[in-house]
């Protein structure tokens, strides 16, 4: 492999795309590694909307034939190329400035209990649009190593927003990461990262904005017009999943098959919830479910930082910290918090550049660390 002067510093694209399809995020970052430690500077961050027939498509691709799923991860890939090829060009990035693209792409499935997890878009096609080396599908070893492929975040928490107690993402999914302990075979204690998906937040409170024509409820002002039930609620608070212990990861058919279908079905006086009812539910079980994953510091609030889709909901926010007395939840600036995911993800480029563990098995259950991913070459002309 090539190798990259960290010292210099080494310019990666993160591309984040999220179960809620909210869109795609790209993020241009440098990072740096001296002294045993990584530094980051953010240089450019932008988002844009999918189109209406390519998000109808990313939404359904779970029920495609083979065809036409092959046919969409490849579609996909090149899309993504011609966007960061977009990306590149109207902000006068040079691409040879750019050591690769780091590529979250689109989860469809994600079975760890089987060993199988599927994220589309293809790299190949991603490395030939845009002229940049693409690194891309990096959860696919972790789970094949017994993991959970999930959350691969928590490697860029620790490395670069150590500051905090706690990061935690609002996205589809809720997941966080803070600094534990486990024993080692001699006694001793050892600092371990621990990450772990809480619940579902946007990808349930969007599908049901969708059902009216938002893609969004801005700053919750539906679910602060409802009412929570209580049935409801603690319908949602008992499902088995939150009783887990160890390693565990969401994916979109848990909410289809457990959560959805309880909030479809649940009557009041044999009439269904109003859709703002719905939203303050579930933004209140969100709340609650996140308030128990977090502890205070002794005599002093923990910090968490919050980012992604969801910290820009103030109702959402508002019921976290009602229901959390114990920590200070702070949502730093817009560029973190929009695009934390891209960032980290194009952190997990450089670390396989590096050749260096991108995934924690402290996180995700697997046998050990690994370095996921897999990198496509951009074609060259002579």
């Amino acid at each position: 492999m090539k190798s990259y002067d960290f010292n210099e510093g080494v310019k990666v694209i993160g591309v984040m795309s999220g179960t809620s399809l909210d869109g795609l995020d790209m993020c241009l970052a440098e990072f740096r590694f001296t002294e045993g430690k990584w530094s980051y500077k953010t240089i450019l961050a932008e988002d844009e909307s999918y189109p209406d027939e390519l998000k109808s498509k990313l939404g359904n691709a779970q029920n495609m034939s083979a065809l036409e799923y092959a046919r969409l991860h490849s579609d996909y890939g090149l899309y993504l190329g011609e966007r960061l090829k977009a990306f590149m060009e109207r902000n006068n990035i040079d691409p040879s400035s750019i050591a690769a693209i780091a590529s979250h792409g689109q989860t469809v499935f994600h079975q760890p209990q089987v060993r199988f997890t599927g994220q589309i878009g293809s790299g190949a096609g991603i490395a030939a649009m845009s002229g940049v080396d693409c690194i891309c599908d990096f959860r696919t070893t972790d789970v094949a190593l017994g993991g959970q492929g999930a959350p691969l975040v928590p490697i860029g928490d620790r490395n670069l927003f150590g500051d905090f107690d706690y990061c935690l993402n609002l996205g589809g999914f809720s997941n966080i990461s803070s600094e534990g302990e486990k024993l080692s075979s001699d006694g001793s204690k050892l600092l371990i990262r621990v990450a772990y998906d809480i619940s579902p937040v946007n990808y349930v409170l969007n599908h049901y904005t969708r059902q009216i024509g938002l893609d969004y409820d801005k700053d919750g002002e539906l679910a602060r017009r409802g009412t929570v039930c209580q049935p409801l609620l603690d319908s949602l608070n008992n499902l088995p999943f939150y009783s887990q212990k160890g390693p565990k990861s969401l994916g979109r058919e848990w909410v289809e098959d457990e959560v959805l279908p309880l909030i479809d079905n649940y009557t009041d006086n044999g009439k269904p919830l109003c859709m703002e009812d719905k939203l303050a539910t579930f933004c209140e079980h969100a709340a609650i479910q996140i308030s128990k994953n977090i502890t205070g510091r002794g005599e002093r609030k923990s910090k968490v930082l919050v980012t992604g889709g969801g910290a820009l909901n103030k109702y959402l926010i508002e019921r976290m910290q009602a229901v959390a007395p114990m920590c200070v939840y702070i949502v730093p600036d817009m560029i973190t918090v929009k695009f934390k995911e891209a960032l980290i993800f194009a952190f997990l480029g450089a670390l396989y550049l590096a050749d260096k563990p991108n995934c924690m098995s402290s996180v995700t259950g697997a046998e050990f660390d690994c370095i996921g991913g897999a990198m496509y070459k951009a074609g060259r002309r002579d």
